[in-house]
């Protein structure tokens, strides 16, 4: 098989991924949830453990509120589809035997990936354009004179041009944080 560089990620820690096999692993919802909990974590979990919290983020209640059923269900699944297909991605490494499954430093990689499986809040780029346009209207504007822009002094208008700048930043720098890979509390998928 003949792969072009974009097909592999490699990791900091050395690890080669194939992107096809990264975006077949988080096309999962069940699996993200899995990956975010155990890096949340950043040790070993017990299956059983595991099956309760993806479980408890898919049903929308808290882990004491996941009936056995439920938590059985999540736990067959994990086991035998969801974390095999992960430890085989290196993503993560499953001790079938013994119940005990851990994110490989590959996990820790991933978060790129999150903005394009997951849907994000607000689409970045096309916000950044239209600000950008609103910029360069406003610049053409104050270049030309135009009657309601006079108003106010120039410095007024750049003032107000970066403070949009600096909110849509934090916004986004915000909104980052929440969508990152074991990050505090539930997946970002997760409303509440």
């Amino acid at each position: 098989m003949n792969l072009s560089s974009t097909d592999w990620l490699t990791s900091g820690a050395g690890v080669e991924l194939e992107e096809e096999v990264v975006f077949s692993v988080l096309s999962n919802r069940r699996r993200r949830f899995a990956l975010h909990a155990l890096c949340q974590r950043g040790d070993a979990a017990d299956l059983g453990w595991l099956a309760k919290r993806v479980a408890a983020w898919e049903a929308g209640v808290s882990p004491a509120e996941v009936d056995s059923d439920t938590r059985k269900s999540c736990y067959v699944s994990l086991q035998q589809s969801h974390l095999p297909k992960m430890d085989k991605a290196d993503i993560v490494s499953f001790d079938k035997r013994a119940g005990v499954v851990r994110p490989t430093p590959a996990a820790e990689e991933l978060d790129i990936y999150f903005d394009v499986v997951t849907e994000p809040e607000i689409p970045w780029h096309g916000y950044y354009l239209g600000l950008a346009a609103v910029g360069a209207a406003l610049l053409t504007a104050l270049w030309t004179d135009a009657m309601l822009f006079s108003a106010l002094p120039d410095l007024a208008w750049m003032a107000f041009l970066v403070a949009a700048l600096v909110v849509s930043a934090l916004a986004h720098t915000y909104f980052a944080r929440r969508r990152k890979l074991g990050g505090d509390g539930p997946p970002p998928e997760v409303e509440g």
